[in-house]
């Protein structure tokens, strides 16, 4: 795995394909692996967020979620072959380990739509062992959701929490969970459970995708991302000047 640093987030120069192969990999042998990826939003944030920074660069594998980031790394000299989103990640993994017979555990978002993604994932994937699953509002007795996790035999687990708490959850619970694999996949449940569509296709390689969701939620969003994409555009900019034009002067 070729591994870069890019405004100071961790990423592997991977595909869909390779990263897929390598986390069966590590499952086989009984490696544990501790999955990340990074988009737009989550590189700014890690800027000022010390803990999330942590959280993320600890993983084992981070993939390049968001056509921002992967148009971004490619400027400033980085070999990246495509994006990884997490949601095709996430489906890919489930198909593996159905056939595999590996356990899953699914943990996040509300009650109703948690039920509702174990129950669709069991349709799409026969064969799919669903060790457990719990809603994502379960802060006041983490030890408990953790030792629920670990008693339930899972192989993987998939959080669906918001960031920063998914990967901070996820770091601080690491080695008590239990399973070989463990993946923030943000708002993933909500998208199976069909409570949210997800952007077309087109979209998604146009690097459209935070628009769609402006679209879907304006009133919340388009502030959000405003801010966001802009704070990420300086970024990008001190980040091409460093690696880029001060490298070619020296």
């Amino acid at each position: 795995m070729k591994e870069v640093n890019f405004i100071g987030a961790k990423a592997h120069l991977m595909s869909s394909i390779e990263t897929v192969e390598v986390i069966r990999s590590r499952l086989d042998r009984g490696i544990f692996t501790q999955h990340s990826v990074v988009n737009v939003a989550k590189i700014v944030n890690m800027q000022n967020d010390v803990a999330l920074a942590d959280s993320v660069n600890s993983c084992h594998i981070v993939n390049i979620d968001g056509m921002g980031v992967v148009w971004g790394a490619r400027l400033c000299g980085h070999d990246v072959p495509e994006r990884v989103a997490g949601v095709d990640l996430f489906h890919e993994l489930l198909k593996s380990a159905a056939k595999s017979h590996f356990p899953v555990f699914l943990l996040g978002a509300t009650d109703e739509v948690v039920s509702k993604t174990a129950a669709t994932l069991a349709g799409l994937y026969p064969g799919l062992k669903i060790a457990g699953f719990h809603h994502g509002y379960f802060w006041d007795d983490e030890e408990a959701i953790v030792k629920k996790i670990a008693d339930s035999g899972a192989r993987l687990l998939f959080v669906a929490i918001t960031s920063p708490k998914k990967e901070n959850f996820i770091n601080k619970w690491k080695d008590q969970l239990g399973v070989d694999f463990v993946m923030g996949v943000g708002g993933t449940f909500d998208v199976v459970a069909g409570k949210v569509k997800r952007a077309p296709v087109w979209m998604q390689n146009a690097g459209l995708e935070w628009f769609y969701r402006v679209l879907q939620e304006p009133g919340r969003m388009w502030k959000r991302y405003a801010v966001t994409n802009s704070k990420y555009l300086l970024l990008l900019a001190k980040e091409f000047w460093k690696v880029r034009v001060v490298k070619q002067r020296v």
